[in-house]
């Protein structure tokens, strides 16, 4: 495969996977409502992608720090809100 294709390729993913929680997280944020949320799943992510971004400075992959960092953000921001109802 040549280096463009991995570098797009590691770009699309990142982008797409990142992306997938901007929804859920607008509407956490906007309605301040999580019920139905778990709690636990999203501190088990956030620990996976703690994982990833240790995974992505031992092998200097930008993009794997770059969306496992904006994910980590953005599942912080649901946790946040968490504690936080109407």
């Amino acid at each position: 495969m040549k280096p463009i294709i991995g570098e797009f390729l590691g770009y699309a993913c990142g982008f797409c996977t990142t992306i997938a929680f901007l929804p859920q997280t607008i509407k956490s944020i906007r309605s301040r409502n999580v019920s139905g949320q778990s709690l636990s799943m999203y501190v088990i992510y956030c620990i996976g992608l703690i994982f990833w971004i240790l995974y992505g400075v031992y092998l200097h992959s930008f993009q794997m720090i770059l969306f496992n960092g904006i994910t980590l953000v953005i599942l912080y921001l649901i946790i946040a809100n968490m504690g936080h109802k109407k």
